[in-house]
Order: C-alpha cells, then structure tokens, then sequence
C-alpha cells in the first residue's frame, strides 16, 4: 500500500496529507516546533466550508524519526525557500539497502519553477505539483482549507516530461489516491508550463502582502505582471495562456467562506508575513523573474526591486498592510496615476 509521506504540513501539506488521511491513505505528516507537538498531542484541526474536523494524525519531525519503505511516496511541501535543506534532510535516508534518493519518487507541491531543479540533484524521479488550493496555516496543529467542489486543483507530472511504464502506474495510484481525497487531478504532458503558468499569478503575492487592504495594488501587480510575461517570452519559456487556465479554474474549486475565519485573511507570502517567520518565497517568485532576465540578457526593474523589498520586510519583521499601495509604487517608481 503506498504511503504518503508530506514534509512541511503547513498551509498546504496540512492540507493535502489531513484530507489523505481521513480519506484512508496512509499518512505521515513531516513538522517541525509547536506545530509538531500540536499534531501529535492532538491531530490536525482541518477547517473548511464542509466542517469542521480534528484528525489523529502520524506526525514526525524528520528521517531519524521513520523507516522509509519502499512503496513510500515523498510530497515536499515546504515554502520554497525551505525545500533544498528538506531535500538534502530526505535524499540520503535508508530505504531497503539504498537511499531515498535512489529508490522513491519525491513530488514538488510548493509554488515556483525552481524547487524540480533542486530535487534532480537529489532523486532520480522527480514529479512537479502546480497547487491551486487555498489554504492557511497560521495556528499550530491547525489548517483551514478554503476550497469546495473540489477541496483544490493539482496538475501533476514527470520532470522532464518523459513517462516510462514505473510513472504511469506512480502517477495513475496517486491520482486515484487524491480524487479520493477531494482533489481534482490533471494529469498534464507538460507540468512545468502550468508551474510557469501559476508562477504568474504568485507574483501578486508581495503586493498582497506589503499592501493588504492599504490601498489598491492592482495597476502594480498589473505592470509586474506584464514584465513577467515579456521576460519568460523572450527567454522562449512556455506557460499555459489565459484561456486554458480560465478553462480550468472555471470547472474546478470554489473559494467559499469557513466559518469563523475573517475574509481578509491572505496568501501564503501575508501568511509568513504575520506569522513573523523571518522569510519568504519571494525570491522565488519575483525573484524567479529577475533571475531569467539576468540569465538572457534582460532586465526586470519591477520584479527584482519587489525581491528586495520582500527579503528587507520580512527581516525587519514588517507586518501586513504597513505599507500603502502609494508608498510601494514610490519605492518601485511607478506613477500609479499614468496606469
């Protein structure tokens, strides 16, 4: 029986590894901190529009902790900031007289393009998750889920997008595994287009976080945007447009309200952001941008500039909404008013 092992049961891999669990698969939750102690003493508290729902949970705090089994499947879901130290944590662990790197598959459920590169240093199978699910995590031994009909949307494939028979059957057994766990499950043949495609979208993240409800970011996120797209075109980078992904989000989940949990309540960047965490993934994000213009010969003033204001609020410990939508189109030399 194959068993999920999610390293980082945060907002998304609380999420994912709770509804596997109380689905019937077999579960281990990888934390860390009051996080940890709260999932063992007393489950997973998983809020979302359906109810809600206290889950005993197998709850470890790294490798030292299990014995990793053959038929084990890896789902790294940590911010991507964090993921080559949970990687290099993972990699070498025994598995049946060899490594976990040698013998199972680790799946990529974090935002960015960058975490599939990682992990090939590390795995021989590497499989990309593009997360559209809605979710926070903000309490220790707590997640609330967002999402209904389904809970959320995770395209899935191999990286490279090359499919011999062992991933068909990996990947037909855990799409079968997170239908059952209230996902929707695509199985494309280029994951990765949908990851430069999601990539887009958490470009707004920084503004959401910096600005909150400060004011109106959108002609900023707008012109990020915009340069985003001009970069990864000229560095010959394919994304799904548009239309397909309206497409898929039209036939997937719904953000529905969870009882008791305020509206205004934000992404995964105002998440680390009010937790105070001292990081955040922006660097891969905005960061992501700025690092393929340089590598092409390009330039991204917006993006970059956004990295650097993200990696100097998080340090200085900077809360959501401290800063207006007319301050930070200053600090990036925008003139909202020509938008």
């Amino acid at each position: 029986m194959t068993r999920y092992v999610v390293i980082g049961a945060g907002a998304i891999g609380g999420a994912l590894g709770g509804r596997l669990t109380h689905a019937g698969r077999e579960t281990v939750l990888v934390a860390r901190g009051d996080h940890l102690r709260a999932l063992q003493q007393s489950g997973l508290r998983l809020r979302s529009p359906s109810g809600d729902l206290t889950i005993p949970v197998t709850a470890v705090g790294g490798p030292d902790e299990l014995e990793l089994r053959p038929d084990d499947v890896l789902v790294v879901a940590t911010k991507t900031q964090q993921a080559e130290a949970a990687l290099v944590t993972w990699a070498d662990a025994p598995v049946d007289g060899a490594t976990a790197g040698e013998r199972l598959p680790v799946l990529l459920a974090l935002n960015g393009v960058a975490s599939e590169t990682m992990a090939l240093r590390y795995f021989r199978r590497v499989y990309g998750v593009c997360v559209w699910m809605p979710s926070v995590h903000l309490e220790p031994g707590e997640v609330i889920l967002r999402a209904s009909g389904p809970s959320g949307m995770l395209h899935l494939g191999r990286v490279p997008a090359q499919l011999d028979d062992t991933d068909r059957r990996l990947l037909d057994q855990v799409a079968a595994d997170w239908t059952a766990a209230d996902y929707d499950v695509p199985r494309p043949d280029d994951v990765m287009a949908w990851k430069y495609r999601k990539l887009l979208s958490n470009l707004g993240n920084i503004f959401q976080a910096l600005v909150h409800t400060n004011g109106d970011p959108a002609p900023l996120v707008a012109r990020a945007g915009a340069e985003a797209r001009t970069v990864l075109d000229r560095a010959g980078i394919a994304y799904v447009d548009d239309e397909e992904e309206r497409a898929a989000r039209s036939a997937g989940f719904t953000m529905t309200a969870v009882p008791g949990v305020p509206s205004d309540v934000g992404g995964s960047t105002w998440q680390s952001l009010q937790r105070g965490t001292g990081n955040v993934e922006t660097d891969y994000l905005n960061g992501e941008i700025a690092l393929i213009a340089h590598r092409t010969g390009q330039e991204a003033p917006i993006n970059a500039s956004l990295a650097i204001l993200a990696r100097q609020a998080a340090r200085t410990g900077v809360a959501p909404g401290d800063l207006s939508a007319d301050e930070l189109a200053q600090r990036l030399g925008i003139a909202l008013s020509s938008d």
